[in-house]
């Protein structure tokens, strides 16, 4: 899954359906408003029960079919090329855990060990997280 803040989202004009792009040589994963006809369309859903602001992209098949690693929940500052919001995937990103993860074991050795899934990007203007251990 992958999670804009409101900020993020209006980089791409608030998209209600986008295309999902990957560049191999690059490893740039890329989100591209896109017409809900398009056959490559995904849908964004408000990701919040509290009204708009979180926006969600079910991105599952499409990080199985690149073998994009989703073993962590990461995020990484987006830039936006072309029209695109891109998150560059040869960064590290920083892990994020949270309460799911959270264990009863010693805190120092859950921090260093803590399952995760993976988030995308923050930056001044928004962040773009990508979360695939949920179910879609």
């Amino acid at each position: 899954m992958i999670s804009l803040n409101r900020a993020a989202h209006e980089l791409i004009d608030s998209a209600e359906t986008v295309e999902l792009l990957y560049d191999r040589d690059r490893q740039v994963v890329a989100l591209r408003a896109a017409d809900d006809s398009s056959p490559h369309a995904y849908a964004v859903r408000n990701g919040s029960t509290r009204g708009p602001g979180q926006a969600i992209v079910s991105a599952t098949a499409f990080t199985a079919h690149y073998g994009i690693d989703t073993t962590a929940t990461r995020r990484w500052k987006p830039f936006v090329e072309d029209g695109m919001l891109c998150v560059d995937l040869t960064t590290e990103g920083t892990v994020i855990t949270g309460n799911r993860t959270k264990t009863t074991e010693d805190p120092a050795a859950a921090s260093a060990e803590a399952p995760a899934s993976t988030e995308a990007a923050e930056t001044p203007q928004g962040h773009a997280e990508e979360n695939t251990n949920d179910a879609d």
